[in-house]
């Protein structure tokens, strides 16, 4: 049987495959009931299952990574609550060549629901935006 970050890393990555055949329902089948949601495309947070699948019907179909690397993939457990954090870059167009897609932060907290291990709560964030104002300039710099 496979420990617990084994068991986190490997739900996540069949759940990555499936988004790049254009198939959210990966995410949706290891999300909890009451799951909250950031990424840098929605203005604030989503709350609850019935509004992640709203958010991303859209999607179903129209998504195509080819090849994708999760980078460090790391899972800190505590009880019945475990924190997976990695980085993920995608590519495709196989055409040219898989090209660059994106540059992902992220971070999903499971928690061992009824026996499960389900995504309560995932953030997505781009990495290194390019921010319209400096750093500094938020810090009073």
């Amino acid at each position: 049987m496979p420990n617990i970050a084994e068991e986190i890393i490997a739900m996540e990555r069949a759940a990555l495959d499936r988004w790049g055949r254009g198939d959210p329902q990966g995410y949706l089948e290891i999300d909890a009931p009451d799951i909250t949601y950031f990424d840098p495309a929605v203005e604030k947070r989503i709350d609850g299952l019935p509004a992640m699948r709203h958010y991303l019907a859209p999607f179903a179909g129209r998504i195509q990574i080819d090849h994708y690397d999760m980078i460090d993939p790391r899972v800190q457990h505590h009880g019945e609550v475990a924190v997976l954090t990695f980085n993920l870059i995608t590519y495709s167009n196989p055409e040219t060549g898989n090209s660059l897609l994106a540059r992902w932060n992220a971070t999903e907290v499971y928690a061992r629901l009824d026996g499960k291990w389900r995504i309560v709560h995932n953030h997505w964030s781009y990495i290194k935006p390019e921010l319209k104002t400096s750093v500094g300039e938020y810090a009073g710099g």
